[in-house]
C-alpha cells in the first residue's frame, strides 16, 4: 500500500489494485500518517484570506404566508385584575378550579387560585389569558 500510495496513486486505484474498499484505503494511509495535499499551514492561511460569510437571510416568505394565514400575532395580551380570594391547597382543589400555582412550590403559603375554570380548561379566565398566549412574529418564524 505505501508504494502505492508513494507511486501517487489515488485511494480508488490503490483499493482496486489490492481488492478492498476506498474507505478501508483511506483509514490505512490514516493510521499510518501517510497524507496528502496540503500542509496545515497552508489551510490556515487559505482560512484567514477567505471572505467572510454572508448573514442568512430571514425567510420573509414564509413570515408574509404564515401572517396572512394567522393575522397578526403582536396584539398586546390583557389582562384584568384576577381574583384572589379563593385561593386553596391541592386537596381542597375540585374538578371546575382554578389550577394556577401562586407562590413557589414547597413554600408554607403554596396555593392554587381556586377561582372557576373555563369549560373544560385548567384556569381560570384570567390565568388562561396569561397561559395560552397568541403566536408571537417569534414563534412563526421558527415554524
Amino acid at each position: 500500500m505505501k508504494r502505492h500510495f508513494e507511486a501517487g496513486l489515488s485511494c480508488r486505484e490503490i483499493a482496486a489494485d489490492i481488492g478492498v474498499s476506498r474507505n478501508a484505503v483511506i483509514g490505512k494511509l490514516s493510521r499510518l500518517n501517510l497524507t496528502r495535499g496540503r500542509s496545515v499551514d497552508e489551510r490556515r492561511l487559505q482560512d484567514r484570506t477567505s471572505a467572510p460569510r454572508a448573514p442568512k437571510a430571514v425567510p420573509r416568505l414564509q413570515f408574509e404566508m404564515l401572517a396572512t394565514i394567522y393575522g397578526e400575532a403582536d396584539a398586546p395580551v390583557v389582562t384584568g385584575p384576577i381574583d384572589d380570594a379563593n385561593r386553596c391547597s391541592l386537596m381542597e382543589l375540585r374538578e371546575y378550579s382554578c389550577r394556577w400555582p401562586i407562590s413557589t412550590p414547597g413554600a408554607e403559603d403554596f396555593r392554587f387560585c381556586g377561582n372557576a375554570a373555563q369549560d373544560g380548561q385548567p384556569y381560570c379566565t384570567g390565568h388562561s389569558r396569561l397561559a395560552y398566549r397568541p403566536n408571537s412574529r417569534g414563534r412563526l418564524m421558527r415554524g
